[in-house]
């Protein structure tokens, strides 16, 4: 029999050397391309077992980021976090955990880095601070569609329910409860900055469905993560008067949850609640509660406080702007 080599090249065998029969030379063809494809599999399988692993990775990379102690640097790091969990995603879209990080990472960036330089630099640049708030807004979308797919991976035609008009039960779960999280807040923070947008405007009880469902599954959700949210959601839906008995209430379970060691709920109801109500004085105790906070001491809320510490600060110097009287 000749060396494998010439079986294989296809090529005339030398004269006088007896070729291989015809059987065999199919056989071994068949051996080699189910070689070559099983290797393909295998690549693949390989491909997508990686892939995997770093959005198991990057799904679980929140905690590294909430503990740091510099919000500059986590300005810096953050795009880079972000894309790669997009190229991910490309390779896997079905990833949940990774679909929910998605959406709270890019309505996280968007809120502390985004939206906050626009509310700063308005009294200097009212242009850059409205080109800003696009961007932030558009942030803001792309985390909503995130977290809409990933309670479309568990839930298969979730979205189509959610549009329709009359409401129809959603067999969510209470280990859906992140991704409605920040799929609501993140869409509720897109109207917020499109609030002269009447297409925008009626997408609100699609986010009120959500909020509700989640309030249903989870009224404590994340230690007062929803109650601090609810702060200002309820106070800002428009043609509704302002629930300041509700905010309250809100106000007073989150800082049961949280021990008193968060910052967000103290200026959510300074920003939300007393502007509202135009009381200065409450307003600015309220606010120096949360300066009061020492951010080292709850490591997990360590770099949320820094940023809510940040718009306490700018809120403060806002106070003449904010209230009416003096």
């Amino acid at each position: 029999m000749p060396p494998h080599s010439e079986v294989m090249s296809g090529q005339p065998l030398q004269q006088g050397r007896t070729r291989a029969p015809a059987y065999l030379r199919r056989a071994l063809c068949g051996l080699m391309a189910g070689m070559c494809l099983a290797c393909v599999a295998g690549c693949v399988s390989l491909k997508h077992y990686a892939a995997d692993r770093v959005g198991d990775a990057l799904a679980a990379s929140g905690s590294g980021f909430s503990s740091d102690d510099d919000p500059e640097l986590i300005r810096a790091a953050a795009p880079f976090s972000l894309k790669l969990m997009e190229s991910v995603l490309e390779e896997r879209p079905r990833h949940t955990g990774l679909l929910t990080a998605a959406a709270g990472s890019f309505t996280q960036y968007a809120y502390a880095f985004v939206q906050q330089d626009a509310d700063e630099l308005e009294q200097h640049d009212v242009a850059g601070a409205f080109a800003l708030r696009a961007r932030a807004r558009a942030l803001y979308l792309r985390a909503r569609d995130y977290g809409l797919r990933a309670l479309e991976t568990h839930h298969p035609g979730f979205a189509g329910e959610l549009t329709v008009a009359a409401p129809t039960p959603f067999s969510l779960q209470r280990g859906d409860a992140t991704a409605i999280y920040w799929t609501a807040v993140a869409w509720a923070a897109s109207i917020s900055l499109a609030k002269d947008s009447p297409d925008a405007i009626a997408e609100l009880p699609r986010v009120d469905r959500l909020v509700r469902s989640l309030e249903a599954l989870d009224p404590e959700y994340d230690r007062g993560s929803l109650d601090t949210f609810l702060i200002s959601y309820e106070m800002g839906r428009p043609g509704v008067r302002p629930p300041v008995a509700e905010a309250r209430e809100h106000f007073e379970r989150a800082l049961r949850l949280t021990g008193g060691q968060r910052a967000g709920p103290y200026v959510a109801f300074a920003e939300n609640v007393c502007v509202a109500s135009q009381d200065r004085r409450q307003f600015l105790a309220t606010l120096q509660q949360a300066l009061a906070i020492d951010p080292s001491v709850r490591r997990e809320w360590r770099l949320e406080n820094l940023i809510m510490q940040r718009r306490a600060r700018w809120l403060i110097g806002q106070a003449d702007q904010l209230f009416l009287e003096q």
